[in-house]
């Protein structure tokens, strides 16, 4: 076992008692996986992060168990509703194995790449492991699992047996170095923590599990990649905040004439040109014209409209303009500007992408926002399809769903 894992505090043998209000009682009665600070009407001692928490109701039945954390609004993320149960090393190898076993049919589809844990929505809330090939990224979002991290990690080689295992740490430890214990983000805790060529439905990627957004490259977008292929062949394509090229891969290898990748990182373009260049051999990918933007994407799509330019395909993937509630109305602000940008870029008759990984964003509010944006420049979007999540992010709560996409035609 590493000797970093060595060095964590083990798991508090010490339980809190917790009484909640009738609200948060309500809510852990239908399953929600967390407690807030508000919610807990009483408690029977103070505590640290990762200590488990006992949760009760007002006629002191039992209610769930959960990870405590002192400081966090968030105050207890909720690990097993309505059963008692010991919460040990067996306890997290088999909600690990259980999680990797949904996950199987992936493997078919000529995929090593994948969510395996989706924090909450597979009971193990804010604890997040992505697969790459033989690489395991962990990411945890609370101080909260590090007393528990040698039994996720025992527990992962158990069911997986990764050759590496990668650490990657939220902002929000990252600013708790208290709490820390002397992990760092993008640690490595089993073999290395080099950057890894993966497969994803046939095309090779490669992912940063150090440095890459995420756990190193946007896994949630696989099917609707997959999506954008089949409406590709024949078209000019644009793809804006394209990140490391997946869609504009995808659609290369679907038939596109040409692709234009468009971010504003350097190093992400740079990364976009290495994956088309591993996927080299396939005909299609190879033959595509392909066109690198390290631009502004609200500066490039004004420049392209001044300048006559237009596409067949525009996909629209931006990142969360909303991670507050305080930043909802901006975002959908945003949202319609980049609508209506596209559009004035995509000839008529053309296929328009446009997705959202907010979930302060309702998918009420994103398409209607979508919609209406398009109405305001003239044209009129024909929806192909609307998607949601993939198979390894499931949805268990409100708070969880966040990614949405529109597929249509713009006349």
């Amino acid at each position: 076992m590493n000797e970093i894992l060595e060095k964590l505090p083990m798991p508090s043998e010490k339980r809190i008692a917790m009484h909640l209000s009738p609200q948060a009682e309500h809510a852990v009665r239908k399953r929600h996986p967390w407690v807030f600070r508000k919610g807990v009407a009483s408690q029977s001692a103070e505590g640290s992060p990762g200590d488990l928490a006992v949760l009760f109701d007002r006629k002191r039945e039992f209610l769930g168990i959960g990870l405590y954390d002192p400081d966090e609004l968030i105050r207890v993320r909720v690990l097993q509703f309505g059963k008692q149960m010991p919460v040990d090393a067996a306890f997290f190898e088999g909600r690990l194995r259980k999680a990797a076993e949904q996950r199987l049919s992936l493997l078919r589809r000529d995929t090593n790449a994948y969510r395996v844990v989706n924090g909450e929505n597979d009971l193990l809330p804010g604890l997040i492991i992505d697969r790459y090939a033989e690489t395991a990224v962990i990411k945890i979002y609370t101080p909260a699992w590090i007393p528990h991290l040698k039994d996720i990690v025992n527990g992962l080689d158990k069911v997986m047996s990764p050759e590496n295992i990668v650490l990657r740490l939220s902002n929000s430890i990252q600013s708790r170095p208290e709490y820390a214990h002397g992990l760092t983000n993008g640690i490595s805790l089993k073999g290395s923590c080099e950057t890894v060529v993966f497969k994803e439905n046939g095309i090779l990627f490669e992912a940063d599990p150090v440095n890459g957004q995420k756990t190193g490259f946007f896994l949630d977008q696989r099917d609707n990649r997959s999506r954008a292929e089949a409406l590709a062949e024949g078209k000019t394509v644009l793809n804006v905040f394209s990140y490391t090229g997946g869609f504009s891969i995808y659609a290369a290898r679907g038939g596109a004439l040409s692709v234009a990748s468009l971010d504003i990182s350097k190093p992400a373009i740079e990364a976009a040109k290495r994956n088309f260049e591993l996927n080299r051999e396939n005909n299609k990918i190879a033959s595509a014209e392909k066109e690198f933007i390290a631009e502004d994407a609200f500066e490039a799509l004004s420049g392209m409209y001044k300048a006559g330019r237009a596409f067949d395909m525009v996909i629209i993937d931006p990142p969360s303009f909303a991670k507050k509630q305080a930043d909802v109305k901006n975002a959908l602000s945003a949202y319609a500007r980049l609508v209506k940008m596209g559009l004035n870029v995509l000839n008529p008759g053309g296929t328009f992408i446009m997705a959202s990984c907010s979930s302060r964003i309702s998918p009420e509010m994103f398409f209607t926002t979508v919609g209406r944006a398009a109405s305001e420049t003239g044209r009129r979007l024909n929806e192909i399809e609307k998607t949601a999540h993939a198979l390894d992010h499931p949805v268990k709560f409100e708070e969880g769903r966040y990614l949405k996409c529109l597929f249509s035609t713009a006349l």
